[in-house]
């Protein structure tokens, strides 16, 4: 049985939906009174007759839901959503600095996109902005710097345009992730 402290507090979770139902849940969450995050970019689709703008899921198949876990019934119980991201069948809390630094990031429209869940790679470290404390690896996409910020939980990525100088290398020694600074 779950602690008494980990059923009453309460912290962010990630609700797994069933394929393209995302919006739908975040809806019907709304709707009970749950507290939901559903970050969703912008994307141009064409089709034959026409052009369409579209708002699509960043991390398709998750609804994000902040609440304590004695009232996570109210969100098993919407049509759509299949379980709360687990291990050892806990459901297991993003931390919430994580959560508010993606919605801070999301609200000051850095072009998120999705992208394949990145291990390897450049490793970095935002070092100002609304991501700040993020850590993420160093594409180039199209000639501008891409950072790929991975959800370790559900193990999704997405890829933000950020300056050259808004990022620090990160650098490994013995196992440990560290930054090289340069005190003036």
């Amino acid at each position: 049985m779950l602690a008494e402290t980990a059923i009453t507090e309460v912290g962010w979770y990630a609700a797994y939906t069933c394929a393209r139902h995302e919006k739908r849940v975040a809806e019907q969450l709304d709707g009970r009174g749950v507290e939901s995050f559903l970050p969703l970019y912008g994307v141009l689709r064409r089709w034959k007759d026409r052009r369409v703008h579209l708002q699509l899921p960043l991390f398709p198949g998750y609804v994000f839901v902040h609440l304590a876990l004695r009232e996570r019934k109210r969100v098993l119980e919407v049509p759509g959503v299949v379980r709360l991201v687990s291990f050892n069948g806990l459901p297991c809390p993003i931390p919430d600095p994580q959560m508010e630094a993606l919605r801070r990031g999301l609200v000051a429209s850095l072009g998120a996109q999705p992208h394949p869940f990145l291990t390897v790679g450049r490793r970095v470290r935002i070092i100002r902005g609304p991501l700040q404390g993020f850590e993420g690896v160093l594409l180039r996409h199209r000639g501008l710097a891409r950072i790929v910020l991975s959800l370790e939980l559900i193990q999704r990525s997405i890829s933000v345009s950020l300056e050259g100088d808004a990022v620090e290398p990160i650098h490994v020694l013995n196992g440990t992730h560290f930054s090289p600074r340069v005190e003036p």
